[in-house]
């Protein structure tokens, strides 16, 4: 009888080992708060922002990289000398290199050379190194290159998003946003707002409402530059654009992990508004929030005034992705702001009257 084994018990035992620590974090992170937005009691409207910002790597993203380690993992991709690649915006890679620093492998961050420098340094500060171009649609080619060349991994976010995550539950992000509304006025929301990067939550999160059997329409957010929203709207999933201002949401194609079949209603918002939103929600809250949220919040207040103005009660829920202190160098400095033409004013007088003084 013929046969090839190809077992390596020493390499099973560095996985498992891999899988127990990545688990811990877990353990460690538990689960995320779920603030209260200050709306007025008597509208019959509330506002939940589920801040992913505590996480150990400060965003949203530690829960895909978590979840992209735990597959890579599982399905014998990543080794104990595998060097792991990633195209990303900024926090996936942060996160990443985070989990890399963990196991002890080397990680390199595919990135846009308009990214951050804050992302640069935290990524650089968890031992990963920074691969910029200045042409951000060349990302992917790039980190296929660098992986063959390394013989490493491409762990590929924009493509393994959606499948990395278990959507039935599992404590996702979706379940916890369910079991944290449970004592709530109106515990399952009318609207779940968020924004698409991979398409990864967005689909986590749509998926789960279908499993589950509720009736909470899932809004996706996006912004000037994205493909996604043309996209979804006219049915073109070749549909290009030339890319996003605001990081960590939005792309310039349309990725693998965006499934638009999950999506009740897509809203584009304006970079100004996203931005001067991002400023409102930290006088309104005392919370320090980053563009994406701004983002999510803009369509929030949309969202509220059409309820308010049918008469509907109930509850909208949006994720704070990450903190403010990773943009000072851009959403908050008025320099930058000047420079890439972005007028606020108006967008933040519109915010302000929303909300009785």
């Amino acid at each position: 009888m013929d046969f090839v084994d190809r077992h390596d018990t020493g390499a099973r035992h560095w996985v498992a080992e891999a899988i127990r620590k990545v688990e811990a974090d877990a353990n460690r992170s538990c689960d995320t708060h779920l603030h209260v937005f200050p709306l007025p009691s008597h509208w019959g409207v509330n506002l939940y922002l589920k801040d992913e910002s505590v996480h150990p790597t400060g965003s949203l993203k530690h829960r895909l990289a978590r979840s992209l380690f735990l597959y890579g993992l599982a399905n014998g991709w990543i080794g104990p000398s595998t060097t792991i690649v990633e195209a990303s915006s900024g926090s996936t890679a942060v996160s990443e290199a985070y989990f890399a620093r963990l196991l002890g492998l080397p990680f390199i961050a595919v990135m846009p050379a308009s990214t951050s420098p804050e992302k640069i340094h935290l990524i650089e500060f968890y031992g990963g190194k920074c691969h910029l171009v200045t042409d951000a649609g060349a990302i992917y080619d790039e980190s296929h290159r660098l992986a063959a060349e390394t013989g490493g991994h491409f762990m590929d976010q924009f493509t393994y998003a959606e499948r990395a995550t278990d959507w039935r539950g599992n404590n996702n992000i979706a379940e916890s946003i369910y079991a944290q509304m449970s004592l709530e006025p109106h515990p399952e929301p009318a609207w779940i707002v968020v924004g698409a990067g991979t398409g990864g939550t967005s689909s986590t999160i749509g998926r789960y409402i279908r499993y589950r059997r509720h009736q909470t329409r899932l809004a996706v957010v996006d912004p000037e530059g994205s493909a996604f929203y043309p996209s979804w709207t006219s049915g073109d999933l070749s549909a290009t654009a030339a890319g996003s201002r605001i990081e960590g949401i939005g792309r310039p194609r349309v990725e693998p992990s965006f499934q638009p079949t999950v999506i009740d209603r897509m809203i584009a918002v304006p970079d100004a508004r996203s931005i001067a939103a991002m400023h409102w929600v930290r006088e309104a809250t005392g919370r320090d929030v980053g563009g994406s949220t701004g983002t999510n919040v803009a369509a929030c207040v949309d969202l509220i005034r059409e309820m308010r103005a049918s008469g509907t009660e109930g509850s909208v829920v949006t994720l704070i992705c990450d903190s403010g202190d990773r943009y000072r160098g851009t959403y908050g400095d008025p320099g930058w702001l000047a420079d890439q033409g972005l007028d606020l004013a108006p967008h933040l007088a519109d915010l302000r009257a929303f909300l009785p003084s």
